[in-house]
């Protein structure tokens, strides 16, 4: 093996004496001038001369990377943290004297006398290493120390292994540079900025812990400006070895007492302390001192707040706002000791996520999931989420666990989004009186529908999105199997009757359905397109709720409801700051009048009457007290349940239940749900009471008395009035027609007809009382709900999917019940 080619230890020295001599006595002017002369003596050492080079490092305390930290809206309470390096950086002011001491005694007793470069700290440790071959001593000063932790962060920053590698690697070289940028240091800063450098970027523990704050929160619990004479040694005694003098591992609290009491007697021989003091604190066990504070880094630490922080997560990382690139963002997030204040209402959290594990414990055997989600009307806020399970990496043996965000869309952490049947129908009504419809109109109902009769007309300058084919499209009402004929859409909506949501489409065309639910808010989960924007997607089945959305997606469409027709884009943060006070920009709301007025006031009062009328289909979605309700329930197949409804310009919600993994292989039906069995689930069954829990509890949270929103839900008299005579589709076989009862709705008259049914067995919703007691619903069905045909490949859905990306339909079929 070749012999290591290396200096002299006369070139050595003569290198070091001649570079400290000028240090000293000339001060880093002088030395610069002569360093060619000094390097000319070896020519082993001339290929240093480059690396002695500065320019364009920042050693200004404040640019070191620090952590940031996620707040809820008021701005106090902590829901994450996020770093590489977990740091917070404080000034020198708020570092208690007894920190500053233990750090100088233990570190570098001649600090505040030598010039950046202790020469007797060098001379000593060049003797002991080179001359007598002990131990390598490192002769560092503080300055130099911080020094060398500063080139070690940049190279980190900057992805640069090569100059990590020289930043630390034990040559002479690497001593020699940081020689001469210590002495710079200490013609630029004063001993205390210096100082205060190197308390905010030293490691004191293990798992990248950085920095004196961090410190005496993670083993005291206690601020920097607080630390005492027994913490202060702790804390200095860790820097020497960070793995083996952490005394958060107990395997090291021996060696972390005893490295203390050296610390301690340090600062006594130093004259920090007195002989009193230091006997004292070197008798206390150190295991007596410590207040160990749990590491918490990204949101799975987060308890009841994780799933929202996930949500910030994905935004930010999702955003331009906080960089070009991805990579860029996380970076800003990790090292940016950023101040994020979000949305989150920690009342409306709080309370949604005990709606959740009330309605379905998270250990039900059923396994089902219930998702809820919480928007402030009128200014895109989210408030908050519920869920019945726990945010974690995600054990696929623990159901009462998930990685994956459910009440959001894929690009946010969520999934393709759900099926969300009858809770659609109000968006439906919105596109009817768009295009100059009475609500009060009678129609003829069928249940067989030609899928070319939902074609697009060419209105607004805009082409033809759908123009369906010839073939039949199946569909019935939830319970009965048949239709109510004639039928309004006010109470095809009150009842939510299916084969009246379909005349309504086959009379106005998929194309204007399709441009409210935009106009809404709505979004496809897992392409993020509006629907409007995917003709592929058009099918007659989308108006009884076979489409591909989010929960949080239809509690914001239900908000445009409650804020009198304005749309707002869901917000995630209120306020994001740098750690230098500079306010980011963070994604807006856009708000803006996307409904009219009139319209939604008038979809609002046929939504409170489906929750007070005898034939209403929201019945137990009712809220107590006597404030008014405006909800609608959903049942799609036996797969989901859904409820969503709002409190105007306060807060909509929207509730989801079933199982996210495997709706197909799991039905909703002949099961019990939290000790509850029935044969028929609907969302009036199990969503609604969910939905009804939460806004009552938020309601008298925040002290919303039941005259808040009373004036809300005043129909306008132009889409409510009607001649009476029935609406028909020229050239449309009729079907066959059940016989059920069709009252009037208060204001005009409907040509009615009698039958046999009472008309409670028509809702589909709540169809008996015996709802209430466990049995199942309708004497004779096995699953209270009836199958509603969709032709393969025209009016079968396209892409529903849950998020394990199993077909959201059986072949072919769909289903909306109330």
């Amino acid at each position: 093996m070749p012999k290591k080619k290396s200096p002299t230890v006369a070139r050595v020295l003569s290198l070091i004496m001649a570079y400290v001599t000028l240090c000293v006595a000339g001060g880093i002017a002088a030395s610069v001038l002569l360093m060619p002369a000094v390097f000319a003596a070896n020519k082993a050492t001339q290929a240093l001369v480059p690396s002695l080079q500065v320019e364009g490092i920042d050693f200004d305390v404040t640019s070191l990377p620090q952590k940031s930290i996620m707040y809820a809206s008021d701005g106090t309470t902590k829901m994450g943290e996020f770093y590489e390096d977990n740091r917070i950086v404080v000034p020198i002011k708020n570092v208690s004297k007894y920190m500053r001491w233990a750090v100088v005694a233990r570190e570098d007793k001649r600090f505040f006398d030598h010039a950046g470069v202790d020469v007797q700290g060098v001379m000593r440790a060049f003797v002991k290493t080179y001359v007598l071959k002990q131990d390598e001593q490192g002769g560092s000063s503080l300055t130099q120390q911080y020094v060398k932790n500063v080139l070690i962060t940049k190279a980190e920053s900057d992805n640069d292994p090569i100059a990590r590698y020289h930043a630390s690697e034990g040559t002479v070289a690497r001593k020699i540079r940081e020689m001469l940028i210590a002495v710079q240091m200490e013609q630029k800063y004063s001993k205390l900025e210096i100082l205060q450098g190197y308390l905010n970027i030293a490691q004191f523990g293990r798992n990248r812990l950085y920095g004196v704050e961090t410190a005496a929160r993670r083993y005291f619990n206690v601020s920097a400006k607080d630390l005492n004479i027994v913490q202060s040694a702790t804390i200095a005694a860790i820097t020497k070895n960070p793995e083996k003098f952490d005394p958060s591992v107990e395997a090291n609290l021996p060696t972390a007492q005893k490295q203390r009491n050296t610390v301690l007697q340090l600062m006594y021989e130093q004259g920090y302390i007195t002989k009193a003091e230091c006997t004292q604190a070197q008798k206390t066990p150190i295991q007596d001192t410590l207040n160990i504070q749990p590491l918490t880094t990204g949101c799975q630490n987060a308890g009841d707040y994780a799933f929202f922080c996930a949500y910030v997560t994905q935004r930010i990382l999702n955003s331009s706002e906080f960089g070009k690139t991805k990579e860029a963002r996380l970076q800003l997030l990790k090292e940016g000791g950023l101040s994020i204040v979000t949305t989150l209402d920690v009342d409306a959290n709080s309370l949604l996520m005990k709606a959740a594990r009330d309605t379905v414990p998270p250990t039900d055997p059923s396994g089902f999931e219930i998702m809820m989600a919480s928007v402030k009307p009128g200014t895109g806020e989210v408030l908050g989420f519920g869920i019945n399970r726990t945010y974690t990496g995600g054990d696929a043996t623990d159901q009462t666990q998930t990685s994956m965000n459910y009440m959001v869309d894929a690009e946010d952490g969520g999934g393709a989004g759900f099926p969300v049947g009858s809770t659609i129908k109000p968006f439906n009504m919105v596109a009817w009186m768009e295009a100059g419809r009475s609500i009060n109109e009678n129609l003829q109902t069928t249940t067989s529908y030609a899928t070319s009769e939902f074609a697009c007309e060419n209105y607004n300058g805009k082409m033809q999105n759908y123009s369906g084919t010839t073939e039949l499209w199946p569909v019935t009402n939830a319970l009965t199997n048949g239709t109510v004929n004639p039928e309004s859409p006010f109470l095809g909506l009150v009842r939510s009757h299916n084969t009246t949501q379909a005349s309504m489409g086959a009379i106005i065309g998929l194309c204007r359905v399709a441009d409210a639910y935009t106009q809404a808010g709505y979004h496809d989960a897992s392409s993020l397109k509006t629907i409007d924007q995917v003709p592929a997607t058009y099918n007659p089945a989308m108006m009884i709720g076979s489409v591909n959305v989010s929960p949080l997606t239809m509690a914001n469409m239900y908000a445009t409801l409650a804020a009198d027709g304005v749309e707002c884009t869901p917000i995630a943060m209120k306020k994001v700051t740098r750690m230098n006070g500079e306010e980011i920009s963070v994604p807006k709301a856009n708000c803006h009048q996307a409904i009219d007025k009139e319209i939604v006031q008038t979809v609002a009062y046929a939504l409170n009457q489906g929750t007070i009328r005898s034939d209403g289909a929201g019945q137990y979605a009712k809220l107590d007290s006597g404030r008014k309700t405006f909800a609608k329930t959903g049942t799609n197949e036996t797969m989901y349940m859904a409820t969503g409804g709002f409190i105007p310009k306060q807060i909509a919600t929207f509730v989801l239940v079933g199982d996210a993994q495997a709706p197909i292989q799991n039905p909703v039906a002949n099961i019990a749900i939290n000790g509850t069995y029935r044969g028929y689930w609907d969302g009036g069954t199990i969503a609604a009471p969910a939905w009804k829990e939460f806004m009552d509890a938020y309601a008298d949270k925040k002290g919303l008395g039941k005259d808040v929103g009373n004036d809300y839900g005043t129909p306008v008299a132009k889409y409510t009035t009607s001649s009476g005579s029935v609406t028909t589709i020229q050239g449309r076989t009729l079907g066959t027609y059940s016989n059920t009862s069709n009252s009037n709705n208060g204001t005009t008259n409907s040509n009615g007809t009698t039958g046999n049914n009472s008309s409670s067995n028509s809702t589909g919703g709540n169809s008996t009382q015996s709802n209430q007691s466990g049995q199942s619903n309708q004497s004779g069905q096995s699953n209270g709900q009836s199958s509603t045909q969709s032709n393969s490949g025209t009016s079968s859905q396209q892409g529903t999917s849950n998020q394990q990306s199993s077909n959201s339909q059986q072949s072919g079929t769909t289903n909306s019940g109330q």
